[in-house]
C-alpha cells in the first residue's frame, strides 16, 4: 500500500443533506463539476468555476464540498459503484466453476458492460481519468479495486474448491485490475470494444484454467490401476 502523502486534501464531505432543498442542491453541484469536468479537464477544474456555472456562491457549495478534490471523491465512488453493480449481471461462482467459453463469454460481457456504464455517466471518461491521474484520490480507486478483488477470490474459491487460497487472490487484483485497465483503453483509442473485450477476456479465462485444482481420480479409476 502506498505511503500516504503529507499535507493530503480532505476528500470527505462536510455533511450530508438533509431535506430535499439541500439534496437538490448538493446534486446540482455534482451534476455541474461533472460536466465542467468533462469540458475542461482535470488540471483547470476549481470550486470558483463549479461555483459560477452552477449560479452557486462559494458558501453554498463549501457548505458540502471543501474542495475540488472531495467533489472528485464522491463522483468517482459513484462511478466505480455504476460499475462494480456490472458484476453480478456476468460473474457468478457456476460461470467461473464453468468452462474456459463461459468465462470468456462472460468476462468480454463484463468487460464491455463497464465500457457502457462509464460512458453513460456524465463526465465519467474524466471522472475515472482523476482518479488514476491524481495522487489524492489514489486511494478512491484502490479501495474499490480491492473490495472488489476480496469478493471475487472468494467466488472463485467457492467455484474453484481446493484451489490455491493466494494464487486465487493474486489471479483476482490483477483480473480486475485489468479490466478497469482495459476500459481506459477504450476511450483513449480508437479501438473495436468488442475486439479488445473477447481479447482480454481469452487471455483471462486461459490463464483461469491453469489455476484450476487437478481433478482427483475417482475411487473407481483408483481400483482399476490397481488390477
Amino acid at each position: 500500500m502506498p505511503t500516504p502523502r503529507k499535507n493530503q486534501p480532505t476528500l470527505a464531505t462536510k455533511k450530508q443533506p438533509a431535506q430535499q432543498r439541500a439534496t437538490d442542491t448538493y446534486e446540482r453541484i455534482l451534476e455541474v463539476t461533472a460536466q465542467t469536468l468533462a469540458d475542461v479537464g482535470i488540471e483547470r477544474l476549481s470550486t470558483n468555476l463549479v461555483c459560477e456555472r452552477a449560479g452557486l456562491t462559494p458558501p453554498a457549495l463549501y457548505r458540502y464540498f471543501p474542495n475540488k478534490y472531495a467533489l472528485l471523491s464522491e463522483l468517482g465512488q459513484r462511478l466505480m459503484q455504476a460499475q462494480n453493480e456490472r458484476i453480478g449481471d456476468w460473474i457468478s461462482p457456476e460461470v467461473l466453476g464453468g468452462t474456459a467459453e463461459d468465462v470468456e463469454r462472460a468476462l468480454e460481457g463484463l468487460i464491455l458492460a463497464t465500457y457502457d456504464a462509464t460512458a453513460k455517466t456524465q463526465g465519467g471518461v474524466w471522472i475515472m481519468r482523476a482518479l488514476r491521474a491524481v495522487p489524492a484520490l489514489q486511494e478512491v480507486r484502490l479501495a474499490s479495486h480491492g473490495a472488489v478483488a476480496r469478493e471475487q477470490a472468494q467466488m472463485l474459491a467457492s467455484a474453484l474448491p481446493g484451489a490455491d487460497a493466494a494464487q486465487l487472490q493474486l489471479v483476482s487484483r490483477i483480473v480486475v485490475e485489468l479490466v478497469y485497465a482495459t476500459v481506459e483503453m477504450l476511450f483513449d483509442e480508437p479501438l473495436d470494444a468488442t475486439a479488445v473485450a473477447r481479447t482480454v477476456a481469452g487471455m483471462i479465462a486461459s490463464h483461469l484454467e491453469r489455476v484450476k485444482p487437478l481433478e482427483l481420480p475417482s475411487a473407481t479409476t483408483t481400483r482399476r490401476r490397481r488390477r
